[in-house]
């Protein structure tokens, strides 16, 4: 086979053959799944089994129809044409005509049901996928490219719903019309029918060559195409560090290689699997010649062995004996792509979930914290813990700010507070309970996040406000709006609260989105308040207003603070000065400048 170095589109680097076997190894692993992804595939397919079971009938009818009718061909042959008899011919042409109207009328009948089935199965598919991946811990999504995770969302199950559409139906048929097409060859002539199943062993040796080759591709390529959708996801979220750093070619130049790999591997799967068809064309020929020079040579002789009508009929179950097999052999390379997009998926639905278990479900959090000797790592491998040895505690309703440089550790106890995160060792405590006691959904549904960009959905202020408190009527959301200073931008709106929030929200400021978070946080009068330095990258006039909005938020609220200006503490009960993933000073502005430690040289530092 070809030792491809050149695209054969172009001049830059391709994939090659050796890339491919050196980790065919790992891609024959993953193929051994095949059945075990079938059985789960099926399982959602059986879900369905009144509309299966219906689709199956049609098939098999609509298999049986197409065998019939060639067959009522060859009796019309002999019994008049070639007898130059036509009395009585008129009603079996007759039963000629309904045999194809019901074929057509119940080939599409089995196509519309079949539709319904694959998107009711698809869709059940999706939800339960989405369902999932709400349930995945912030791990999960860390470790992997969200445009990537997309991918398998839409592409892949977009793969497994073509399949079902087409596939299924020519799988049973082809299957069906087979076994029946033999049965009735056999009945007619063996000796016609062995002459014609001479072609299966160049068939499965043809088939085998090239299924060899595809399956891989097909894996391959499911993959390349979720890092380009990761890529591309990735590139748009952040198309302004790529301006800012002028990366545009280095973009395009990564987006292309990327591309690249995913057309040179399309290309050879497709080149490869379109071999099939014309493989099967020069058999389908090679069959007909067969039947016709035999079975005429037979007819010539006169030994009563083939008539002329079963020449007929057995040119016509020549081509519907290959037909299907044909079908099957095309089927299979997309089945092979389905498969590989479906354990894509499966391979999602079996990470692990969050549990949402606890015996503390529904207590009222009053809002005290206490670290107990805590260490936590992000990575088993990491050789330094995040956090070390980790203790401090914080009364209800105190202000406590943590400050230190990045890598200090700082969001990493705002992540374990969320049990985002599980602690390596040491104990959490909320209320002096430990918070592995409490349900995630007890703690986080007490607690409220105003982080440094906030997040705000494509949907209106009013629901942006209410996504805090779902229940939330609208005066509440009125007046968590005026406390967080947003009511009066909002009203001069043209649409006010019904504004919707587009994608780049271009027409409000990024200090406006903040106070629309703030109101959000807001609603949910939490017990505990979480906040990452909301006040950054913002003009003075809007910081003002939020920093008032957040001594509302504050106020008789336990609150911890990660400031990275220092201007931004003063009002706060205590400051944690960490480093390292330790806390080497705490204690109010005043005791710490007194103390002349870490706090008072970065206090002359800002200076």
């Amino acid at each position: 086979m070809i030792d491809f170095i050149r695209r054969p589109f172009g001049n830059e680097p391709v994939l090659r053959k050796e890339e491919i076997g050196r980790k065919k190894k790992k891609e024959d692993q993953r193929a051994n799944d095949i059945w075990g992804t079938l059985k789960r595939m099926w399982r959602f397919i059986n879900e369905e089994r009144v509309l299966l079971y219906a689709i199956i009938f049609l098939v098999t009818l609509t298999s049986l129809l197409s065998i019939t009718g060639p067959f009522l061909v060859g009796y019309i042959v002999d019994n008049y044409f070639v007898q130059g008899q036509l009395d009585g011919l008129a009603p079996i042409l007759m039963l000629l005509l309904v045999v194809y109207v019901l074929l057509s009328s119940t080939q599409y009948m089995a196509a519309f049901m079949m539709v319904g089935l694959s998107q009711r199965t698809v869709y059940k598919l999706r939800s339960r996928l989405f369902s999932h991946m709400q349930k995945l811990p912030v791990r999960f999504y860390d470790k992997r490219q969200h445009g990537e995770l997309m991918s398998r969302m839409t592409n892949d199950i977009e793969t497994i719903s073509q399949t079902l559409n087409t596939s299924f139906i020519q799988f049973t048929t082809s299957v069906v019309t087979l076994i029946g097409t033999i049965s009735v060859m056999i009945y007619l002539s063996p000796l016609l029918t062995l002459l014609t199943v001479l072609i299966i062993p160049v068939l499965i040796l043809a088939v085998g060559f090239i299924t060899r080759r595809t399956g891989p591709l097909y894996k391959k390529r499911q993959r390349a195409t979720g890092e380009m959708n990761g890529y591309i996801e990735e590139m748009v979220s952040g198309q302004e560090i790529v301006k800012v750093f002028s990366q545009e070619e280095t973009a395009i130049k990564n987006f292309n290689e990327k591309a690249g790999n995913l057309r040179d591997i399309t290309f050879w799967a497709f080149l490869y699997a379109g071999f099939i068809p014309k493989v099967m064309n020069m058999l389908n020929n090679i069959s007909f010649t067969i039947v016709a020079g035999a079975g005429g040579l037979l007819a010539l002789s006169g030994n009563g062995l083939v008539t002329i009508g079963t020449i007929v009929v057995f040119a016509e179950y020549a081509r519907q004996f290959t037909r299907p097999l044909a079908d099957l052999s095309n089927q299979f390379n997309q089945v092979l792509s389905a498969i590989a997009g479906a354990e894509r998926v499966f391979g999602i639905m079996d990470s692990e979930t969050e549990n949402d278990e606890g015996k503390i479900q529904d207590k009222v959090i009053e809002g005290e914290i206490e670290f107990d000797d805590v260490s936590f790592s992000y990575d088993s491998e990491q050789k330094t813990p995040t956090i070390r040895n980790l203790s401090f505690k914080i009364e209800a309703g105190e202000s406590v700010a943590l400050i230190g440089a990045t890598g200090a550790g700082k969001t990493t106890v705002m992540q374990l507070l969320a049990r985002f995160y599980e602690t390596d060792s040491g104990q959490v405590r909320i209320d002096g309970d430990d918070i592995l006691d409490y349900a995630r959904s007890a703690v986080r549904s007490q607690t409220a996040f105003v982080l440094q960009d906030p997040y705000l959905f494509e949907s209106t202020i009013r629901e942006n406000i209410r996504y805090g408190k779902l229940d939330a009527t609208d005066e509440d959301v009125i007046e968590a709006a005026k406390l967080a200073n947003a009511h009066d931008f909002i009203v001069e709106l043209e649409n006010g609260y019904d504004t919707i929030l587009e994608a780049d929200e271009g027409f409000i400021s990024q200090g406006q989105k903040q106070l629309i978070s703030i109101a959000r946080a807001l609603i949910t009068d939490p017990a505990i308040l979480l906040l990452d330095e909301a006040t950054s990258s913002i003009d003075t006039v809007t910081e003002l207003k939020i920093q008032e909005a957040l001594e509302r938020l504050m106020k008789d609220r336990t609150s911890i603070i990660i400031a990275h200006r220092l201007n931004t503490i003063k009002a706060v009960d205590r400051i944690f000065v960490m480093d390292l993933g330790e806390l080497v000073e705490s204690g109010s502005e005043q005791e710490l400048l007194e103390l002349g430690g870490r706090y008072f040289q970065m206090v002359s530092d800002n200076k």
